[in-house]
């Protein structure tokens, strides 16, 4: 099959196109011919960085996590995926897991499910990774009807879906985020948009919550942010982060009685441990997307499988707005 295969790895590194093995099919696997992958900030840190992250797969190496596409054979464990089905999930580009930036694709079955059929593969294809941790990340803070809840960065990747999904939950939601163009994609999914350029945090929280701080801070931004977060958020709030790789003071959690959530969602493909969760939150994904509550945000620009490395290029940049998406 063709694959873009990174040969080494760095800043400077390119993909070459080039012919690779068909996964050969184990009992727990389908395979699959891929439609539309998409491209994640890990994705690019795997790409610059390499050996450096313990996750990393060994070069020549296919990167890539998200995938949309149809199931062309099933394993003999799998009775819940047909041939002709479509799917999506993510399942590759991580350790000895092959990634999605080639034709075909073997998943783990318990990491997949059922295409919205409202929804075009190249949507379907932005969705898994930032949309597991955003479901995740909510669930797990117990976010409910009537709660106020903040997300930091929500026109990003896991922000705009977050907003979305915090809604859906039945929350009263505000986000930050800069500029016209972000400010607008946040609006538009019926929230309440600042600027954090322009409004500090003691200013929006008496602003949005009578200065009693949020339910809920889901901070997709992390970093020095997380103490924005802590002071943003209400006496025993629930706070979920997805960027904690700092050393950080946390007494004002403590005397706030705060809980914090580190979300990684790479942990069931990483360990091997309980990969079935994932295809029950996009299972219940699905659900959501079908019923007309969440639509994924993806960025204008094209790009094809050999253009993979443009595609790359073009995340980093932080010119895209919404998810960037490569088409077989």
């Amino acid at each position: 099959m063709k694959a873009m295969l990174l040969k080494e790895y760095g800043e400077n590194s390119n993909f070459e196109s080039g012919q690779t093995e068909k996964p050969s099919l184990k009992e727990n696997q389908v395979l699959v011919k891929i439609s539309a992958s998409s491209v994640n900030t890990v994705d690019t840190m795997i790409k610059s960085m390499g050996e450096n992250l313990p996750f990393s797969p060994k070069s020549p190496a296919i990167l890539g996590m998200d995938f949309a596409g149809t199931v062309e054979s099933a394993g003999k464990d799998v009775t819940n995926f047909s041939i002709g089905d479509e799917v999506y999930g993510c399942a590759g580009g991580l350790g000895d897991l092959q990634g999605t930036l080639a034709e075909y694709i073997a998943p783990d079955y318990r990491l997949i499910a059922h295409k919205p059929k409202n929804i075009t593969m190249r949507e379907a294809a932005a969705i898994p990774l930032v949309g597991i941790t955003a479901y995740e990340g909510l669930t797990r803070a117990h976010v409910q009807n009537g709660h106020n809840v903040l997300v930091h960065g929500g026109a990003g990747g896991v922000g705009h879906l977050a907003v979305q999904l915090a809604k859906h939950f039945g929350a009263k939601v505000a986000a930050t985020g800069s500029g016209e163009k972000q400010m607008k994609v946040i609006e538009s999914y019926g929230a309440s948009s600042i600027d954090f350029k322009k409004e500090n945090v003691e200013a929006y929280v008496n602003k949005h919550t009578s200065g009693n701080g949020f339910d809920v801070v889901f901070d997709t931004v992390g970093g020095e942010n997380l103490k924005k977060s802590f002071d943003a958020a209400a006496l025993n709030a629930q706070i979920s982060t997805t960027v904690s790789l700092l050393e950080l003071d946390l007494s004002p959690v403590h005397f706030k009685g705060l809980t914090l959530n580190v979300v990684f969602m790479l942990i069931p493909m990483i360990h091997n441990y309980k990969k079935e969760k994932h295809g029950e939150i996009l299972r219940e994904l699905t659900k959501i997307i079908e019923a007309g509550a969440v639509k994924p945000l993806l960025d204008e620009q094209k790009f094809s499988m050999e253009e993979a490395g443009e595609a790359y290029e073009y995340l980093e940049s932080g010119n895209a707005i919404g998810k960037v998406v490569v088409e077989n």
